[in-house]
């Protein structure tokens, strides 16, 4: 049985050693545990297309996950021995991750192996930093008056839960929903105007996007904060409401149901009471940052629920493309999270930066199957 131990002299017989490059930063994240979620001990011959596959790309975004978990426990040595490693070829990638991991299956918990598989993509919105005739939308960063309550201060077992809310008299009581901010309600700071609602609620959706200003250039703004309210889909209000039918239901669908129907679309929007604040990003960002702090990889990285899936995980995904049977097995990395992503086998792919990658996650809605790749030693505990 081959030993993570004999891992170093392997992989350096493979491949030529290079000096290991500084992190750009360490940002601080929680500590990778093993959940109590359903997982099954698995191995690689069940990944579809494992020995196939190009892995480089997967090896680029894992390279991205260990600049957040280098310094922990079970990842020290693991991204140690990744970043001494100068261009591995895709076999000494594909014997890195044998010889380091152990794949889970993930099954819900009725036992199901299926779930759903969504995606998501950077925007590009033309804007304003002044509000003119065409630019009337605010984009707004974290109210001044938004108070967020760190549960686990309190309550250990609810360590990383959070409460928001705001004062009114001496009292804690919700925050504004999304249309009480709509109306004004909340001491927000406006960073840009847009010129359509629907955008501006989509950007919330996808997290992080790309404002394009009148002299051309386009700043980056990502994810600061959200109201505390969950996720609606507003798509299923308008299945329910017959306004649509099931397969009409994408991003592309309900843009143009918003474009016909102007007089509904306040009413429709504000049944997703979640509202997303924003902030500007450095122009020197590579991507969006997702919840694990480091660059995004479009393709190759996927927003899970952090409460059954290890944030930085690598996960192996298999599923589908866009509204097609043609096969989507790929090696990805558990970078982000997001509000609508609850769920065992649940995953948002995020494709990208344009309209293109739009048109992809806008179609996407897949069944697929998930694998997580524990380090050897640190598996999960299973039920």
């Amino acid at each position: 049985m081959r030993s993570l131990a004999l891992l170093p002299l392997i992989l350096l017989a493979a491949c030529s050693v290079a000096s290991r490059q500084p992190a750009t930063f360490a940002p601080t994240v929680p500590a990778i545990v093993a959940p109590s979620a359903p997982f099954a001990l698995s191995n690689w011959e069940m990944l579809p297309d494992w020995q196939t596959m190009d892995l480089h790309p997967s090896w680029t975004a894992f390279l991205q996950s260990c600049h957040a978990l280098r310094n922990k426990p079970d990842w020290q040595l693991l991204c140690a021995q990744a970043a001494g490693l100068n261009h591995p070829d895709n076999d000494s990638i594909r014997l890195f991750f044998e010889l380091a991991f152990t794949p889970y299956q993930v099954f819900n918990p009725d036992g199901t192996a299926h779930g759903l598989i969504t995606g998501y993509y950077e925007p590009r919105l033309a804007g304003s930093r002044i509000r003119t005739a065409r630019f009337k939308y605010p984009l707004y960063a974290p109210p001044d008056d938004l108070l967020t309550i760190d549960l686990g201060d309190v309550y250990p077992q609810l360590k990383n839960q959070r409460l928001r809310g705001r004062l009114e008299g001496h009292r804690i009581v919700p925050y504004f929903n999304r249309a009480d901010i709509d109306r004004g309600n909340g001491k927000s700071r406006v960073l840009f105007w847009v010129e359509s609602p629907v955008d501006l609620f989509f950007l919330q959706i996808q997290g992080s996007g790309r404002i394009e200003l009148a002299n051309g250039r386009q700043v980056k703004v990502g994810y600061a904060d959200q109201n505390g309210y969950p996720y609606v889909s507003i798509g299923k209000k308008l299945i329910e409401a017959g306004e649509l039918k099931p397969e009409q239901a994408t991003m592309q669908g309900i843009k143009q149901w918003g474009e016909q129907n102007p007089a509904k679309l306040p009413a429709l929007l504000a049944k997703n009471p979640s509202y997303v604040f924003f902030r500007e990003l450095p122009e020197s960002a590579s991507a969006p940052l997702g919840a694990l702090g480091v660059p995004l990889t479009g393709e190759y990285s996927i927003a899970i629920d952090p409460h059954t899936i290890p944030l930085g995980s690598p996960v192996f995904l298999s599923t589908t493309y866009p509204n097609t049977t043609a096969p989507l097995n790929r090696l990805m990395l558990a970078q982000d999270t997001g509000g609508a992503i609850r769920g065992a086998v649940r995953a948002d792919f995020f494709w990208g930066f344009g309209d293109q990658a739009g048109n992809q996650a806008g179609r996407m809605k897949q069944r697929g199957q998930m694998w997580v790749l524990f380090p050897k030693g640190a598996g999960p505990a299973l039920n």
